[in-house]
């Protein structure tokens, strides 16, 4: 298990757990971000990411990215 911002651009992985304050994990969990779900790294900019989640392109913080565990 590690964190979604070491995982390599273009790998699909899955969700294992989403950590953080009850309102960070509410807020992950609306944007699709659940375990057991896909997620692949579209790209990164200045250490922030662009991923794939349930058929939608979305940007994370590097922070937000670091409680996602894949």
């Amino acid at each position: 298990m590690m964190p979604l911002i070491l995982a390599n651009v273009g790998e699909e992985n899955m969700i294992l757990k989403v950590g953080g304050s009850p309102e960070v994990k509410k807020h992950l969990e609306d944007l699709g971000f659940v375990a057991g779900g896909n997620v692949t790294i579209v790209s990164t900019i200045a250490g922030n990411l662009i991923v794939n989640i349930k058929e939608s392109r979305v940007a994370i913080s590097r922070e937000m990215a670091g409680k996602i565990m894949v």
